[in-house]
C-alpha cells in the first residue's frame, strides 16, 4: 500500500486516469440513486402514512439501491454484468436493451461521463490526498441531487443532510476552510434561502422553492466556508435566470411552471470547489 501511495503521488498521470476511471463507476452507481432513491422514499413515505391512519397495506418487497437487481422497465430483461460497463456497453448495444431493442436514455452513459470527467478534474486539481477524495464525495452528490430534483423536484435529505454533515466535519481539520466559517456557513445557507423563501412567499403568496434547496445551500456552506455563499447565490441565481428565461422565451415553457433550483446551487457548488479563492477575492480582497 505505501508504494502504491508513493506511485500516484509521484505520478500524476497516472492519478488523474485512475480518478477518471473511478469516477466512470461511480457515474454508473449514481445512476441507481437517481433512478430508486425518489422511489426508496415514496414506498417509506406509503408506509408511514399507512401506520398513521393506522391502515394494513399489503406486504411488498422492499426496494433498495441493491435491490432488486436492476432490470430493463420496459421488458424486465436484467441486466448482465457486460451489460453494464459504463459508456461502453452503451456504445456496444447502440442505446437499446439487449432483449427487447427499447431505447435506452442517453442520460446513464452522460451521468457516467459527467462523473468520470468530475473525479479526473478534481484529481488534477487537488492532486493526491485526502482533499480530492473528499471534494469527489462533494461532486458525485451533486450530480445526484442535481438529476433526482429534474426528475423530481426533490432533494433528499438522505443526501443533503449527510453532505453538511460531512463538510463540518472535514473542516474540523481544517481541509476546506475553518470550522468557524463552515458552522456559519451551514448556518447562513439554510437561513439565507429560508430568508428568500418567506419574503417571497409573503409577497406573492406562492412557494418559490423548496426546503431541501435551504440544505443543500448550508451544505455548501458547511463545505467552503460563509464567505463562499454571496457567490455561489448570485452564480446560481444567474444562471437559473438566464436558463428560465430561454425556457419561457423559446421552449414555451409557462411562466407557472415550477422549475428545480437544486441543479443551479450544485452548479455554484462545483464552481466554488475549482474556483473559490478566485470568487471570493471579488468581494473579500483580503480575505
Amino acid at each position: 500500500m505505501p508504494e502504491i501511495i508513493t506511485l500516484l503521488q509521484q505520478q500524476p498521470a497516472l492519478f488523474i486516469t485512475l480518478s477518471a476511471l473511478f469516477g466512470l463507476l461511480v457515474g454508473s452507481f449514481l445512476n441507481v440513486v437517481i433512478h430508486r432513491l425518489p422511489k426508496i422514499m415514496e414506498q417509506e413515505w406509503q408506509r408511514n402514512c399507512a401506520d398513521l391512519r393506522g391502515e394494513e397495506i399489503a406486504e411488498t418487497p422492499r426496494y433498495s439501491l441493491l435491490t432488486p437487481p436492476s432490470a430493463c422497465p420496459a421488458c424486465g430483461h436484467r441486466i448482465r454484468a457486460w451489460e453494464n460497463i459504463p459508456v461502453i456497453s452503451y456504445l456496444i448495444l447502440r442505446g437499446r436493451c439487449a432483449g427487447c431493442k427499447a431505447a435506452i436514455s442517453p442520460r446513464y452513459p452522460l451521468v457516467e461521463l459527467f462523473a468520470g470527467a468530475l473525479a479526473g478534474l478534481i484529481a488534477w486539481h487537488f492532486g493526491f490526498g485526502a482533499a480530492a477524495l473528499a471534494a469527489m464525495v462533494f461532486a458525485f452528490t451533486l450530480v445526484a441531487l442535481t438529476f433526482i430534483d429534474i426528475d423530481t423536484h426533490l432533494l433528499p435529505d438522505d443526501l443533503t443532510l449527510s453532505l453538511m454533515w460531512l463538510g463540518l466535519a472535514l473542516n474540523i481539520g481544517g481541509v476546506f476552510t475553518d470550522l468557524q466559517s463552515a458552522v456559519i456557513g451551514a448556518m447562513a445557507g439554510y437561513l439565507a434561502l429560508w430568508t428568500i423563501y418567506w419574503l417571497f412567499r409573503i409577497i406573492t403568496g406562492k412557494e418559490g422553492m423548496g426546503y431541501g434547496d435551504f440544505k443543500l445551500l448550508a451544505a455548501i456552506g458547511a463545505w467552503f466556508g460563509w464567505q463562499m455563499l454571496p457567490a455561489v447565490i448570485l452564480l446560481s441565481s444567474l444562471v437559473g435566470t438566464a436558463i428560465g428565461l430561454y425556457l419561457i422565451l423559446f421552449a414555451k415553457h409557462g411562466r407557472d411552471t415550477p422549475m428545480p433550483f437544486g441543479p443551479y446551487l450544485a452548479l455554484g457548488g462545483i464552481a466554488a470547489l475549482f474556483f473559490g479563492a478566485q470568487m471570493i477575492h471579488f468581494y473579500l480582497p483580503a480575505s
